[in-house]
């Protein structure tokens, strides 16, 4: 029988749990990934490679999919100014998706008969990890260890001890998620309606406080210089920009909107270099693009973000979207100035 499993593992309460349930009380040989969109440092894989041997993981895999990331979702965000609710760039919306079909590559590549992931059943991620799944491997039998048991938290904490694993799950007040295309900050507030974030809660601080004013020069849409300098990744232009306007606190709010389980959402973000990137890239195209391209590239954004947000990636329509939103761009070259 192929007992072989493959678990996107993030080294998070949740994903240890299920490594040692797995191992434990179900007999699987657990094989762990994670797929690196752009959000962890070479210390912090290091880290939770460590942390998935300790547990008694197989064998541990990192999968740095954040170039395909950027080529195959982020500059299409950027084509299509794409906000959610006029407000939030989809930031683990987007990453996910990629993170799941990584993660599902990797389980068809080393024969694995099953593939689990550490989501709950209140929110988005279950659907996007068991959709990704089901539409390119149906052959593989998904396990959802956390959804299916109900445990609370401390029973998860309880369950590691008793099988002497030790590590400080101290839950913090905040849940962050970093990643390129922006953070996501949940906490006690976010689960009201009127109540916004304390400057503590996100991790980025305001450091500066002079007015300063970058240039930020676009060529067919693509953002690929920052006062000058000429960058080729993608990626690394988001992460210079970041650093840049983060010190100015910019690009903190808190979304309102619809979950695809069917209820309302409330999660705080700061997104300083999508938030610049897409309004400097909106005024350049008010300079360059026809009325009508204008009109008819915000419609079919509009669903490109929808579809992004609900997991439906694959979709077909999704290829056919992308390439109008590139053929806009043909004439979206120039500078922009922003005052910091």
């Amino acid at each position: 029988m192929n007992k072989k499993l493959v678990l996107a593992f993030s080294g998070g309460l949740d994903t240890s749990f299920c490594v040692k349930y797995l191992k434990e009380e179900k007999g699987f040989d657990v094989y762990t990934a994670i797929a690196n969109t752009g959000g962890f440092s070479d210390d912090e894989l290091k880290r939770i490679e460590e942390k998935a041997y300790e547990l008694g993981a197989v064998k541990h895999v990192t999968l740095d999919v954040t170039n395909e990331y950027y080529d195959k979702c982020i500059r299409y965000m950027v084509y299509g100014n794409i906000l959610r609710n006029n407000t939030y760039p989809i930031s683990v919306s987007s990453e996910r998706v990629f993170q799941a079909i990584a993660t599902i590559d990797y389980a068809k590549k080393i024969g694995a008969g099953y593939i689990a992931h550490g989501s709950t059943g209140a929110g988005n991620d279950q659907v996007r990890f068991d959709l990704t799944f089901q539409v390119l491997a149906p052959e593989i039998e998904i396990i959802t260890p956390i959804r299916d048991l109900l445990l609370s938290r401390q029973e998860e904490i309880d369950y590691l001890k008793k099988h002497g694993y030790e590590a400080d799950f101290t839950k913090m007040q905040y849940s962050i998620n970093q990643g390129l295309w922006g953070t996501s900050v949940g906490g006690k507030e976010t689960l009201t309606s009127s109540k916004g974030l304390p400057n503590e809660a996100y991790p980025s601080q305001p450091e500066a406080t002079e007015e300063k004013v970058i240039e930020l020069g676009f060529e067919k849409g693509e953002l690929k210089s920052i006062d000058g300098k000429s960058y080729e990744s993608g990626p690394k232009i988001i992460q210079m920009l970041e650093e840049i306007a983060s010190k100015y606190a910019i690009g903190r709010d808190i979304h309102v909107g619809d979950t695809i389980i069917g209820i309302k959402g409330r999660v705080g973000f700061e997104a300083a270099a999508p938030i610049l990137m897409i309004k400097a890239h909106h005024l350049l195209e008010k300079h360059t693009l026809t009325k009508w391209q204008a009109y008819w590239k915000e419609q079919l954004s509009n669903w490109y973000g929808m579809f992004l947000h609900e997991a439906m990636y694959q979709e077909p329509v999704m290829r056919n979207i992308e390439v109008f939103l590139e053929s806009t761009q043909e004439n979206v070259t120039g500078k922009v100035f922003v005052k910091l």
